[in-house]
């Protein structure tokens, strides 16, 4: 359909070497988008290629330092001198500690923060100038349900996508007026080299998802491609500022058992 016709678009997911990122970058690539990824890895960068290539997408690959100003400026400037101004872009660039909080370093903290929040502003402010002056543009923000419930041992990941559900609704505030659309998406648990350590069976945590979840089964990155689809897409054109949750219906189910806060339990 017309209204998702991504077709000369240029989009820049970070950290779209794997998983979600790599799902979502082929799903706009498969919408007619020209692709774009970053990564801090040279050679998983080259790796990553050919899973592309098998999908029949010519990704240009990058990396850049998503943290660093300098990096993102030098790394953003050469996609634009390469393949053309951003019109899409994807911070999905993330990662999590599991640490309780007492056991918790000050640095590594600091670490999630930059990475899954301070990254993400760094990024927009650098693309959003162009999309101004060329008339609009599509930003969409990988959230998490963690970013309106807590748990056990992620304090600084719920911390940081707390504050990304935030900066997309002030990005909202500040740039619509500009036929920009800012939106997050929030995925559920979804099956990644993220998430592989606890979604053994018998792990508290894989039968808490499988119990609790009323799909009965974790998401594949696959099944965030079509929401990135829609929030990119002129379909979206009067969404901004909201976070679309793609969890197979478990924010709907969660809660309390006996008394007991699931969230909190494991």
């Amino acid at each position: 359909m017309k209204m998702f016709d991504l077709t000369g678009k240029v989009a820049l997911v970070t950290g779209g070497t794997r998983g979600i990122g790599m799902a979502i970058a082929k799903a706009l690539a498969h919408a007619g988008a020209r692709i774009c990824i970053n990564g801090h890895d040279e050679d998983r960068l080259e790796a990553c290629k050919k899973s592309y290539a098998a999908d029949g997408i010519d990704v240009f690959a990058i990396a850049f330092d998503v943290t660093k100003e300098e990096e993102v400026e030098r790394g953003i400037g050469i996609i634009e001198s390469e393949v053309g101004p951003v019109d899409i872009l994807v911070n999905n660039a993330g990662m999590i500690k599991r640490v309780p909080i007492l056991d918790m370093a000050v640095e590594d903290f600091r670490q999630v923060i930059d990475v899954d929040l301070v990254a993400p502003f760094i990024v927009s402010k650098r693309v959003v100038p162009s999309m101004i002056s060329r008339g609009g543009g599509k930003i969409i923000n990988i959230c998490s349900m963690m970013s309106i419930y807590g748990r056990n041992s992620v304090s600084a990941y719920a911390s940081a996508k707390g504050g990304l559900k935030l900066l997309t609704a002030n990005m909202c505030c500040e740039w619509a007026k500009h036929n920009i659309q800012i939106n997050g998406i929030g995925p559920g648990y979804i099956a990644t080299a993220q998430t592989e350590a606890i979604r053994v069976n018998g792990h508290p945590f894989n039968n808490l998802v499988m119990t609790r979840t009323p799909a009965g089964r974790w998401g594949d990155p696959e099944d965030l491609g079509g929401a990135a689809v829609f929030l990119a897409s002129s379909a979206s054109n009067y969404v901004n500022g909201h976070l679309l949750y793609v969890d197979g219906g478990i924010l709907a189910n969660f809660g309390y058992v006996e008394g007991e806060n699931l969230l909190n339990s494991i």
